[in-house]
């Protein structure tokens, strides 16, 4: 994996499970900007004064993007694979953690326990795992600093001292880096993510 070289015609699975993949992708990257776009222009998206039923379905719908995006990713590596789908069962069992300690208010509970945050560490590894990938293969330079920057800024927020402008600002960097990253890969041919299937193992 990791050129433009098509090295057999794509199956109707090889094709779906491409879709599959960048959906998850595309899908992560809508989400992100519309809560920046929420974080910049609602004080209550940092203070924690607005119904936490549109933060839980954010929290949903960004863990089923990621979903599809590790379920369906294509490596040469199988056990990377496994690893990753294994990483991404842990995310689940962090969200859940997180509904628990919140009595089902995950964001009430985030914005009091600004350490809650690091429970996302691990769907940011998923997230910041496939981006990597797709930099290491398409030298999609955006790929390695997602990887970097969304645990980081997890960390930072968790510490309970960065503020609305720093909130706000890390949040939008990672959403317009994700936005270059997407709009970078998701309109690739498809048999760019397949690659030359005799060398899977």
């Amino acid at each position: 994996m990791g050129d433009y070289t098509l090295y057999q015609p794509l199956t109707r699975t090889d094709r779906a499970t491409v879709l599959l993949y960048r959906s998850g992708i595309a899908l992560t990257c809508l989400l992100l900007a519309v809560a920046a776009v929420f974080v910049a222009v609602s004080p209550a998206a940092v203070a924690g004064g607005f119904p936490s039923f549109y933060f839980d379905l954010f929290l949903a719908l960004l863990y089923l993007a990621s979903g599809l995006s590790v379920l369906f990713i294509h490596l040469y590596i199988g056990s990377f694979k496994r690893k990753l789908i294994g990483l991404y069962i842990i995310s689940l069992a962090a969200l859940a953690a997180l509904f628990i300690k919140g009595g089902g208010d995950a964001f009430s509970f985030v914005s009091r326990e600004p350490a809650a945050a690091l429970l996302f560490l691990p769907l940011a590894g998923c997230i910041g795992f496939v981006a990597a990938k797709e930099a290491f293969c398409f030298r999609l330079a955006e790929g390695y600093l997602l990887a970097i920057s969304m645990p980081l800024y997890l960390a930072a927020f968790s510490t309970g001292g960065m503020g609305k402008t720093g909130i706000e600002s890390g949040f939008l960097l990672i959403a317009a880096l994700y936005a270059l990253f997407t709009f970078r890969k998701i309109f690739m041919p498809l048999h760019c993510d397949i690659g030359d299937k005799s060398a899977y193992r």
